[in-house]
């Protein structure tokens, strides 16, 4: 299997994706705005957007199953499995804020090989192979050399569905901001992940994950030599529904910051 090849193909596949996306910002319509549930939205676009990307991967890599956000296709493989958010940010889309993604993921059996995450706005697309290294547009990232909390600036988000979680995110929350450079919410899993990985941030965390939110930066993290766990410092960050990712050198004062949320479950 050639695999930069594929890369390359799906790095284009994500830049296609993301020029219709561009293109129909522009003339996009809040009333054609669905709600899957309380404060998590869809459009026409995002469904596009994914059937694009579908109908171009299976020419790529025609055994492969899929996991779709928008359900496009359900067909899973034996061995590969694409994992796809056609839109990571849909609400910042939809209004207009400059910070949403398209997001493309390869699992082989229990591990992703292959990330490719487009932000849209700033055509900056980051993309990895495992154990060839992480780049956006063709310069290669590292993470960033920060070696404590203190000195970092960490992303989460606010999962739609809490569970119960708030009060134990806002403590977390104000931790944070009393014991690092302070937070960002930005809007999108995808790219709080590359922006880990590129050195913007030095941390990310978030809980109520779906693979799709994740599949395509993780790869881009660890190959940008960071580090990424679940909330208790194990590997089930694909369908776990949490993650953790940072530089590697905050590592463990971050996720005692998550272990809240751990006790509180």
């Amino acid at each position: 299997m050639n695999w930069t090849k594929t890369l390359e193909e799906t790095i284009a596949i994500a830049r296609e994706a993301g020029a219709f996306i561009r293109k129909e910002r522009q003339v996009f319509d809040l009333a054609k705005v669905e709600l899957k549930g309380m404060n998590d939205m869809v459009s026409y676009v995002d469904k596009q957007a994914e059937q694009i990307i579908v109908d171009q991967l299976r020419k790529v890599l025609p055994e492969a199953g899929f996991i779709t956000e928008e359900g496009t296709s359900t067909v899973r493989g034996e061995v590969y499995n694409w994992i796809i958010d056609p839109l990571d940010g849909t609400t910042n889309f939809i209004h207009d804020l400059p910070f949403y993604s398209v997001s493309i993921g390869l699992q082989k059996d229990d591990e992703i090989i292959l990330g490719v995450v487009y932000e849209i706005t700033r055509s900056e697309c980051f993309y990895a192979l495992k154990g060839h290294g992480a780049f956006c547009n063709e310069t290669r990232i590292r993470v960033s050399g920060a070696e404590d909390l203190s000195t970092s600036l960490i992303a989460t988000g606010f999962p739609y569905e809490t569970g119960g979680f708030t009060d134990v995110y806002l403590a977390i929350l104000k931790s944070l901001t009393e014991s690092s450079h302070g937070f960002r919410r930005l809007g999108s899993a995808a790219l709080d992940l590359c922006y880990v990985a590129c050195g913007r941030v030095e941390g990310y965390f978030q809980h109520n994950l779906k693979p799709y939110d994740v599949a395509g930066g993780l790869i881009i993290v660890q190959e940008a030599g960071g580090v990424v766990s679940d909330f208790q410092g194990g590997s089930n960050y694909i369908f776990g529904g949490e993650m953790v990712a940072t530089n590697g050198k905050i590592h463990s004062e971050l996720l005692a910051q998550t272990k809240l949320m751990i006790l509180d479950s």
